[in-house]
C-alpha cells in the first residue's frame, strides 16, 4: 500500500505514529468534505461538529482502507456514514421535539436557514435543498464534488443504475419548478 500514491504514502506516515501526517491529510482534505457537509446539512450550526466526527472516524478506520481504492471516494463514504448517521439523530430530536409540542403545545422549532440564504446561487442552493435527501445527495456528490456516477454509487453503495435514475429524477424535479426553469437550462444542461 506505501508505494502507490501520495495519498497511500501519506496513511503509510500515519499508520507509523506521525501525527504531523494526520494534519497534511487534513489540511488536504477538509475544504473538500466541509463543503459537501455544509451542503448536505441543514443545521449550519452542526457543520463544525459534524466534519470533527467524520476526521475522528476516519482517524479510526485508516487501518481498514484498502490502498488499491482511491481514497477521497473512501474518504467520502465514511462522510456519508457520519451524516446519514447525524440525519437520524436530528430525526429522532425532531419526533420527540413534536411529541413534546403535542404534549405541551411548545413554540415551533425553527429551521430556517440563514446561511445558505445569504449564498451566491440563492434560488439555485434552495431549489437543491428543497429535493428530498436522497436526490440532494447525488447531486451534491455528482455536481458539487464532480464525483463520476460510479464514485457516487461506491461511495453510497448503491447500484450505478439508482445513482443514475436518482440524479435523472433530482434533475426532472428541479426543472419542473418553473423558476427554476431558467437556472437550470444554464447551469445543468452541459452537466
Amino acid at each position: 500500500m506505501c508505494d502507490q500514491n501520495k495519498d497511500n504514502q501519506l496513511i503509510c506516515r500515519i499508520l507509523s505514529g506521525n501525527q504531523q501526517a494526520y494534519g497534511e491529510l487534513y489540511e488536504k482534505t477538509i475544504p473538500y468534505v466541509y463543503k459537501t457537509v455544509h451542503f448536505l446539512v441543514e443545521e449550519k450550526n452542526d457543520v463544525d461538529d459534524l466534519v470533527q466526527d467524520i476526521y475522528f472516524q476516519v482517524y479510526q478506520s485508516l487501518r481498514k482502507y484498502d490502498g488499491k481504492r482511491e481514497f477521497k471516494p473512501w474518504l467520502m463514504g465514511i462522510a456519508m456514514k457520519q451524516i446519514q448517521s447525524y440525519r437520524r439523530k436530528r430525526w429522532m430530536r425532531f419526533r420527540i421535539a413534536k411529541k413534546a409540542e403535542e404534549y405541551e403545545h411548545v413554540a415551533e422549532i425553527d429551521f430556517t436557514n440563514h446561511v445558505v440564504d445569504k449564498m451566491a446561487n440563492e434560488f439555485l442552493i434552495h431549489l437543491v435543498n428543497e429535493l428530498p435527501f436522497k436526490l440532494k445527495q447525488v447531486v451534491i456528490l455528482r455536481y458539487l464534488n464532480d464525483h463520476s456516477q460510479e464514485e457516487v454509487a461506491n461511495i453510497l453503495e448503491i447500484p450505478v443504475g439508482t445513482v443514475k435514475s436518482r440524479i435523472n429524477a433530482a434533475l426532472n424535479k428541479l426543472r419542473s419548478n418553473e423558476q427554476g426553469k431558467k437556472i437550470f437550462l444554464e447551469k445543468v444542461r452541459n452537466a
